[in-house]
């Protein structure tokens, strides 16, 4: 019998602000919000850009706050768009003669001077030489340029996760992935060491990284260029910059897990990648906890102009083009899914989610949040190239659809579901995305199919992409809009449009309005995948089958107090007076502190054993 995923936490940190308590979702839709709903995500952004004490923002201070958050140019606190530092290759040639001569200090020449160098003292100016070259002498100058791309979606301004805590010289990917697991671990409501207490040390697993490593200079960026720069590498550089560094971070700093952990790179569908891991662990009953996330930082000078040079990123030139106007950009509107657009826009995020089997989510009282129905994930199969579009996202779109039928019925299908597409503003995806949409939909019956397209606010956060739209669905369950696509005034004549809507301004559809989200991700080289995320009232309903009536009035009555707990926190984090988990060398422990059988191993300050009594995994074969 499988066991049900359910999500039962949810945190991190996007452009909208902080995930737990839905504030992120509630900032894209703060005006069709209940006042207090509104004022709480208000005093949320104010503290945490530190524009408020977490008292409510004044009307000057809201209007800072929502030109410092979602998509805008590109601020300098991450780098200057209109300086950024490069070396031209620059050629010195002598003036006159054959012989160009320069001087400089001993010390500065190079390790292996060139054979065609000669070299002289110069009596008259102590610590100096005169070096001769033959013509003529290639070098770099140093040189600025402005960024021909200037938008991004940023994290809201003023917010500095590597502040909150020790983080020495962390890269900005693993400073937010402290933030955001942490984040997400307190919003669960219930205390750690309770949930490390009810389950075995190696039931708990750890999902999470980040699609690119840390490439900015506290990571693999710095270590690729610090010698070009004329500066050491860091013993830190390296290591921190692995791909998988945020996972080691949560077992290691916040969590104390010994349990599986890993993460399952599949470019822009990264996320969901991780997610199938998750669940597929507890369906299975090999893990009863599993935190699942990613976090990316990835507007740096260098992937900016990667993507650029792609051709994938959309331009300021072109955004211009596309507005008729020659002066400034619309930055705000650089995202424009499903419309006439130019290429997509970076952004940095870190999502996490934690994801409880249904009997454990119910014997602690746990929040339920939605439940996880299923993840499909297909390749292309042969391409004409790497980024190019293929048949596998028909493949992942049409097994979620079958399997929400398969547990909630046709109906749900047709009128009660809903699909957040990858939605990145370029011109291919709108053609291509909106094709898969509108054959999916005719084939299984969908009249008119509401589609999403959360980039518009947030951009593109690449391996955490998924977990933007996964946290989006999660507020719609909760407070019944679906955010529109208001970066849009219309939609492109190459949109493919039969059976579907493409709302431009928030769709209300009720709290218990849709019974699924459909979260759709398409990655370079082919990495497509569909998830099919189920709303938080057809999660009882399941347990309710499976558990009975007697269960789920304990889970409600357990539920209270965790309630009570997850708004405590909230209050607390608006306040400010909650810093992130970050247990640096605590609680370290070596094999001489095990208590050790050929039955169990018994681990220092976790309440039940590691089992070694274990059957074979393949009993059919065995004698």
């Amino acid at each position: 019998m499988a066991r049900l995923p359910v999500i039962v936490g949810l945190g991190g940190v996007n452009p909208a602000g902080r995930l737990s308590a839905h504030h992120a979702y509630r900032r894209l839709v703060i005006d069709r919000l209940a006042q207090a709903d509104a004022d709480a995500t208000w005093r949320s952004l104010g503290a945490m850009m530190n524009v408020t004490g977490g008292d409510l923002p004044n009307p000057e201070q809201r209007q800072h706050i929502l030109d410092h958050t979602l998509v805008r140019r590109i601020e300098h606190h991450l780098f200057d768009v209109d300086a950024i530092p490069w070396n031209r290759s620059f050629e010195l040639q002598a003036g006159h003669g054959d012989e160009l001569l320069f001087r400089t200090r001993q010390r500065l020449l190079p390790e292996r001077i060139p054979a065609s160098w000669r070299i002289r003292e110069l009596p008259d100016a102590p610590g100096l030489i005169e070096v001769s070259v033959p013509r003529a002498l290639e070098t770099l100058l140093p040189d600025l340029r402005t960024s021909r791309v200037q938008s991004a979606g940023q994290l809201p301004t003023g917010f500095e996760p590597e502040r909150l805590y020790q983080s020495r010289s962390h890269p900005r990917g693993l400073a937010m992935t402290v933030y955001g697991a942490s984040d997400a671990i307190r919003s669960v409501g219930i205390d750690w060491e309770q949930i490390r207490s009810a389950v075995r040390p190696d039931e708990v697993a750890v999902y999470a990284g980040s699609g690119m490593g840390q490439l900015d200079f506290n990571g693999t960026g710095g270590m690729l260029q610090s010698q070009l720069m004329g500066k050491r590498v860091t013993a830190k550089q390296c290591p921190l910059g692995l791909a998988e560094m945020p996972a080691d971070f949560i077992n290691a700093y916040i969590l104390g897990s010994v349990g599986s952990t890993g993460t399952n790179l599949g470019a822009c569908a990264t996320f969901l990648y991780n997610l199938r891991q998750g669940i597929d662990d507890i369906r299975s009953g090999a893990r009863r906890v599993v935190v699942v996330g990613n976090s990316e930082a990835p507007v740096t000078p260098e992937i900016v102009e990667g993507y650029r040079t792609m051709g994938a990123l959309a331009e300021d030139e072109a955004l211009m083009q596309l507005d008729g106007r020659n002066d400034t950009a619309d930055h705000r509107r650089a995202c424009r899914p499903f419309s006439d657009n130019c290429g997509f826009t970076l952004a940095e995020a870190a999502v996490f989610t934690v994801l409880m089997d249904d009997a454990l989510a119910l014997e602690l009282g746990a929040d339920i949040l939605g439940a996880v129905g299923d993840i499909f994930i297909n390749a292309d199969g042969y391409k004409k190239s790497i980024p190019g579009p293929g048949i596998g996202n028909y493949l992942t779109m049409a097994k979620a659809l079958a399997t929400g039928r398969a547990i909630c019925g046709e109906e749900s299908v047709r009128r009660r579901s809903h699909v957040q597409a990858h939605g990145t503003s370029t011109p291919q995806n709108r053609v291509t995305e909106s094709e898969i949409f509108s054959e999916m939909a005719r084939i299984f019956g969908i009249d008119k199919w509401t589609v999403g397209a959360v980039k518009a606010y947030l951009g593109h956060s690449l391996a955490p992409a998924s977990g933007d739209q996964l946290a989006m669905a999660l507020g719609t369950f909760a407070y019944g809009w679906i955010p529109g696509i208001t970066t849009i005034d219309h939609v492109a004549d190459d949109v493919r449009t039969d059976h579907l809507d493409f709302p431009m301004n928030h769709v209300e559809v009720g709290q218990e309005g849709l019974d699924m989200i459909l979260l759709n991700s398409k990655g370079f080289g082919g990495n497509n995948a569909t998830g099919l995320i189920l709303a938080p009232h057809v999660a009882r309903r399941m347990l309710a089958r499976r558990h009975g009536e007697k269960a789920m009035k304990a889970w409600q009555a357990r539920q209270e107090q965790v309630a009570q707990a997850i708004a405590d926190y909230d209050t607390a984090m608006i306040a400010g007076e909650v810093a992130p988990i970050y247990r640096f060398g605590e609680g370290v422990l070596e094999g001489t502190d095990l208590t050790m059988s050929d039955r169990e191993i018994r681990i220092p300050g976790f309440a039940q054993p590691v089992t070694l009594d274990l059957p074979s995994p393949y009993p059919d074969m065995g004698d």
